[in-house]
């Protein structure tokens, strides 16, 4: 990271150089060629009065107007043309053209009263039309002084200014090398420190870690802080749950354990201690496979929600079903089970594990509840839910324990779940079922005298992206 961080920076630097080394050049180039312009024009209508005075552009010959287009000429190194107003070449310094008619862009123009100047880079010549005006004239155009020049000099002194501005640069660029190694090292010091802790902590750091440096050091440090908290509560659960896992099944074991040790450690077993011995056994074993049953419906409902088999479904009906299944358990205890609905509802849900989570409320409901007591479940809907409500007249939730009643293996009261065959996971399957579905659930409760389940569950389901 820090080399890539240095050739950026270093490019950063670079550009502005070689930026400036060109408009250097082409700023002394377009100086150089506008001030030798200048001076030629100046230097040409010092003589143009002459013209018309001494009647050149007619055809008169005088030999100080041609003196003076020779020096003229001969300053600058080049070629002087004059054009009478026919277009015709009356006198040409190097004596090649005269007498030929010229017709050409720059001609025209400058008969129309514009001075021109054509710079040609590539053929090294600068070329620069003066008109001549009749005197006291200023619009109208006798004739044209053409002054060809070369332009070696300029070229010459652009590539000496390129040279030095070449070593400027170069130093330019040793320094901005310089200041992008270190300007890499700072930037990329706090990562660095990041790294190291992690190398010297196994890949992991167990505090949470302070980069005040720049603002984007301290925003990914407080990100990485949180990510650390989170993974650290899920390894902590993760733990929590293997312990939980590990003690419920090892429990029945033990217990299993003890019975069939008893049985073998006596010589002669009585028949009724044998049975008795055995009814215990079976007990267990059937606990223990109610604990595994539960513990591979969470496994399923931890999975994505891929998994979900959606289809429309009449939840009136649905739990109808759940509850013509329960009644018996409720006759054991002469518990009143009811079914309150004001109007079909459907929705689209997966059945399997909406009737499991169906399924572990009214059980719960039933089986924490009081003699002769009732459990009354209600249905509603609106335009976008449904709502399950599941009402008992047990015995009530702790206000303390109902924030952790959704975790998983955790029971209010372990000796009476023990006695009824709860594994504590039957609400945890719950909540993950509807969450699953996008839904919520709630519960209120009072010690003594009874809980309030309320599910809400989206009629149409919607799958994540």
């Amino acid at each position: 990271m820090r080399f890539r961080l240095f050739l950026i920076l270093l490019f950063i630097s670079i550009a502005p150089t070689a930026v400036l080394k060109y408009g250097i050049l082409r700023n002394y180039e377009t100086q150089s060629v506008d001030q030798r312009v200048s001076l030629i024009r100046s230097r040409a209508q010092m003589i143009t009065p002459l013209l018309e005075e001494t009647e050149y552009l007619k055809g008169k010959q005088s030999e100080d107007i041609d003196t003076q287009l020779l020096q003229l000429a001969d300053l600058w190194n080049g070629r002087v043309v004059v054009i009478n107003r026919n277009f015709r070449i009356l006198r040409d310094t190097f004596s090649l053209d005269e007498g030929k008619v010229i017709i050409a862009e720059e001609v025209l123009r400058s008969f129309g009263g514009e001075p021109t100047s054509n710079y040609n880079r590539g053929a090294r010549f600068l070329e620069v039309t003066v008109p001549v005006h009749p005197t006291g004239e200023e619009t109208a155009v006798d004739g044209l002084l053409i002054i060809s020049v070369p332009t070696d000099e300029i070229v010459e002194g652009k590539g000496k200014l390129s040279q030095a501005v070449l070593v400027l640069q170069g130093i330019l660029i040793l320094f901005s090398a310089l200041a992008a190694f270190y300007a890499s090292r700072i930037l990329v010091r706090p990562f660095s420190k990041v790294t190291a802790s992690f190398e010297e902590k196994g890949g992991f750091l167990e505090e949470d870690i302070s980069m005040p440096d720049y603002t984007e050091t301290e925003t990914l440090a407080a990100a990485y802080n949180r990510m650390r908290q989170r993974l650290n509560a899920q390894e902590e659960s993760r733990q929590e749950f293997v312990s939980n896992v590990s003690h419920e099944l090892k429990t029945p074991l033990a217990s299993m354990k003890v019975l069939a040790d008893s049985l073998l450690a006596q010589e002669e077993v009585p028949n009724e201690l044998y049975r008795d011995f055995m009814n215990d056994i079976t007990e267990e074993v059937d606990r223990e496979t109610k604990i595994i049953n539960d513990l591979l419906s969470l496994v399923k409902m931890d999975r994505t929600a891929a998994d979900l088999h959606i289809q429309e479904t009449n939840i009136n009906d649905l739990i109808e079903l759940i509850l013509k299944r329960l009644r018996p358990i409720a006759a054991k205890q002469n518990i009143d089970l009811e079914q309150e609905s004001s109007r079909t509802v459907i929705a689209q849900i997966d059945q399997t594990k909406m009737t499991l989570a169906i399924t572990n409320l009214v059980e719960n409901a039933i089986k924490y509840n009081k003699p002769d007591g009732w459990v009354r479940v209600s249905l509603n809907m609106d335009n976008s839910f449904f709502f399950l409500k599941v009402e008992d007249s047990g015995m009530g939730i702790p206000e303390d324990a109902q924030q952790f009643i959704f975790e998983r293996f955790y029971r209010v009261d372990k000796s009476h779940s023990r006695e009824i065959g709860g594994t504590g996971l039957g609400l945890a399957i719950t909540k993950q079922a509807i969450l699953m579905h996008h839904g919520a659930i709630r519960v209120y409760s009072r010690e003594g005298e009874g809980t309030t389940f309320t599910v809400r569950v989206p009629l149409r389901y919607i799958p994540e992206e």
